[in-house]
């Protein structure tokens, strides 16, 4: 039987065939994918030629290509589609690719090789985009462990390959408590619940087979739950539910993993010389040292802190005046945040969200890039992996740039959150490769799906990173698209949030799903009034997830995180009524994998530049000019990771910026 996997694909834009390929595909093409990337790794290092950028560097760029394939669709399947196939294969992939790395990064002859170009590098007659690929190369093998030798290398490769056995073991637990937990709800139950939210739960109970409506763990259900029930005893329910995720005891408990892992993270840096994992691990991003991320976050948490404070004094006395006693509790904020919110902007979900329909938010994003960038968009009728996922063609003056697919809607089989991810990325080493984007969503179906304007900022941002990687023009696929700096990733991303708030993109977009009328302008001001509402909670519950991860990686690894967490808690006196947006035995951010560990702070690092960028562009006549779009795509959505983060911020806008504009855009400069 021919494995679709590993021929030659004949479809439109190279997509995989996804109707032709099967789970039992993916084992004997993982298999040959390694071995015919360890054949080529083989002939690199056993060169007996002197070493050169071409016969060394270039050839291990170009090393992966079968590899890089198998593994971009099966690890984009098995977060948007698992089943227990996938699940099993990922928990068997883990090792072996733990393995390879380790294998290649202790390959001495190969890092000689390396070595030995590093030591010439100046008198190679390199570009820069050459040189800074030779330098990452080099940075990246030694970070890896490939200057050790005897016990502590041998050391390093066990840790590192239980460390993507935990990861995986992470991911899956967490994803069986979301997919497990539901709470129905009787015809009763749904009093006071906008349709909305009665039709999202009455589908998530068609979802799961039940007879009735249901409550989920996904946010997009819960949520609007917490914002909208009036019954405190099944907000309280669910609310404890969706807090416990990973922490049910049993098999799916990630407290043991997540102690785990915290030791091996310290040893693995240990072992490189580091006196902490988060010493190791901030060493290459923007903000280089635990001092500058806990300086960062602490400048933000003090005003955010005073702001939640006198918020939950406001909610405290409307809970009293609902005649309960007692304490302001996590699941009554968002409950009467909500109430207090229609009363103070005139403003409610259920108003709003008729005017965010999911296809108009699309057609919205789509129109800003096109007025930006020149981006069109066409949709494709293609076989893709799920029937929720849709596609289309990315072009430019004709010319074909990428294939764009979304998968927005949640579901059993779709891991929490959302996220952009390629099956292919963009290079030029070897041929134009154009990339194949995903972006990934966690939206609550309905037909027509409405979005909260929190949903919509969610599509805003994966698209961000989206553009990203279709924007991508470098010659080297490890230095493409996102390939740059965690803490500046989320520049794009954040970025282009902004655009959601700009009043003729509503206008224009923001159309109601029944009537097919605008969005009154009236509202539509209200709405822009209302975007620092709130802030406070927002702001507190992630920074308190933020330097809870800073704390687990600065120093010793605790012997018991939940512990730790809560000294960490203690200590910055985080309000009772307020819960942090990622509790340890579900933060998939820094435990499934080591992407985030010591790096949650990015996505506010990069809010520093955001807000900052944006200014830009309305210092330069609005929001869409010319300009400013082309300076943002020649130094940073085309760039890559071709220099340096800062260096591209500089170029794009002369300066680096300062915390303030980050504060003024919370609306937290004026906090008490």
């Amino acid at each position: 039987m021919t494995n679709p996997l590993l021929t030659d694909w004949t479809t439109p834009f190279a997509l995989p065939p996804f109707d032709a390929i099967e789970d039992a595909h993916f084992a004997p093409a993982m298999e040959a994918a390694l071995e015919e990337g360890r054949a080529a790794i083989r002939a690199i290092a056993d060169n007996t030629e002197p070493p050169t950028f071409a016969n060394t560097i270039e050839a291990l760029e170009l090393a992966d290509a079968m590899l890089d394939r198998v593994a971009g669709v099966f690890y984009n399947l098995a977060g948007s589609d698992s089943n227990e196939a996938r699940q099993a294969l990922q928990r068997e992939f883990a090792p072996k690719l733990s393995a390879y790395s380790s294998e290649i990064t202790n390959n001495a002859a190969l890092f000689a090789r390396i070595d030995d170009l590093w030591q010439r590098r100046e008198s190679l007659g390199l570009g820069d985009e050459q040189m800074r690929v030779l330098y990452l190369t080099h940075r990246s093998f030694t970070r890896s462990g490939a200057a050790l030798d005897g016990e502590a290398r041998d050391r390093l490769t066990e840790v590192k390959s239980r460390l993507s056995v935990l990861g995986t073991e992470f991911t899956q637990n967490l994803l069986a408590d979301e997919r497990d937990w539901f709470m129905p709800l009787s015809e009763e139950d749904l009093e006071g619940l906008p349709g909305f939210v009665v039709a999202a739960a009455r589908e998530a109970g068609r979802e799961k087979g039940q007879d009735g409506p249901v409550v989920t763990l996904s946010r997009s259900l819960i949520v609007p739950f917490l914002q909208f029930s009036a019954r405190r005893d099944l907000r309280e329910t669910a609310y404890r539910a969706w807090a416990a995720r990973g922490m049910n005891g049993g098999t799916t408990d990630n407290r043991g993993i997540t102690a785990e892992v915290l030791t091996l993270r310290e040893e693995r840096a240990r072992l490189l010389g580091y006196d902490s994992f988060a010493a190791y691990k901030l060493e290459t991003e923007m903000a280089g040292t635990p001092k500058a991320v806990r300086d960062l976050l602490m400048a933000v948490w003090e005003p955010a802190k005073a702001q939640a404070e006198a918020d939950a004094a406001i909610l405290t006395e409307m809970l009293h005046a609902d005649g309960i006693n007692g304490a302001l509790e996590p699941w009554d904020w968002r409950y009467y945040s909500e109430k207090r919110r229609g009363a103070e902007h005139d403003l409610n979900e259920a108003e709003l969200k008729p005017y965010f329909q999911l296809d108009a938010m699309i057609e919205a994003a789509f129109d800003c890039a096109n007025r930006l960038f020149g981006l069109e968009f066409a949709p494709l009728d293609v076989a893709l992996y799920h029937p929720d996922a849709r596609a289309w063609e990315v072009t430019r003056n004709g010319k074909h740039l990428a294939v764009f697919i979304g998968d927005y809607f949640a579901r059993g089989s779709k891991r929490s959150g959302a996220w952009c991810s390629t099956m292919r990325s963009q290079k030029k080493l070897g041929g134009d490769v154009r990339p194949i984007v995903v972006n990934v969503c966690n939206f609550a179906k309905g037909d027509p799906c409405l979005l909260s304007y929190d949903d919509a900022r969610t599509l805003f941002h994966e698209f961000g990173h989206a553009l990203h990687q279709m924007l991508s023009d470098v010659t080297y696929g490890s230095i493409s698209g996102t390939s740059v700096a965690r803490d500046f990733v989320e520049l794009p991303s954040q970025l282009y949030e902004h655009w959601l708030e700009v009043p003729e993109v509503l206008g224009t977009h923001a159309r109601h799903a029944e009537t097919g009328e605008p969005m009154p302008r009236a509202l539509l001001d209200r709405l822009l009034a209302a975007q620092t509402y709130d802030m406070g909670f927002q702001t507190v519950e992630y920074v308190a997830s933020a330097l809870v991860d800073l704390d687990f990686h600065d120093g010793a690894a605790p012997a018991d995180p939940m512990a730790a967490q809560a000294a960490t808690l203690a200590r910055i006196g985080m309000p009772n009524a307020i819960g942090m947006r990622h509790a340890t035995p579900h933060f998939a951010h820094v435990f499934a994998g080591d992407g985030y560990s010591s790096g949650y702070y990015s996505y506010m690092w990069s809010e520093v530049m955001d807000a900052d960028a944006f200014a830009a562009f309305e210092e330069a006549g609005g929001p869409f000019d010319a300009d400013t779009a082309a300076k943002l795509e020649r130094f940073i959505l085309s760039a890559g990771g071709s220099q340096e983060a800062d260096a591209l911020y500089t170029a794009f806008r002369g300066r680096m910026p300062g915390v303030e504009a980050l504060l003024k855009g919370r609306g937290l400069d004026t906090a008490a």
